[in-house]
């Protein structure tokens, strides 16, 4: 059994230029348990630019040619973790 989980995700607006130029970027969460990773998952889900999102419980593996992947954990993404934190309020 995993103790660890990730949540991956496509942020369309960051995707196709600057450090991801002609690539798809990649976030992936590292969470600690699948808690943590179902508040990441639907904060992510609150935001209009991520897309694909998706709770992993093994480390995801993309192609360095076709995706340029950003690596977050708690300690440098914490607002991620909190509950409803990128809720929104047109709904």
């Amino acid at each position: 059994m995993t103790d660890k989980y990730y949540v991956s995700m496509t942020d369309k607006f960051m995707s196709g230029w600057g450090m991801a130029k002609d690539k798809v970027n990649k976030l992936v969460i590292e969470c600690s348990n699948y808690d943590e990773a179902l508040i990441v998952e639907q904060n992510a889900r609150n935001r209009s630019e991520m897309k694909n999102v998706n709770i992993c419980m093994n480390k995801p593996y993309y192609n360095q040619n076709q995706y340029y992947v950003s690596w977050h954990n708690k300690q440098d993404y914490s607002s991620w973790f909190e509950k409803g934190y990128f809720k929104r309020d047109d709904r």
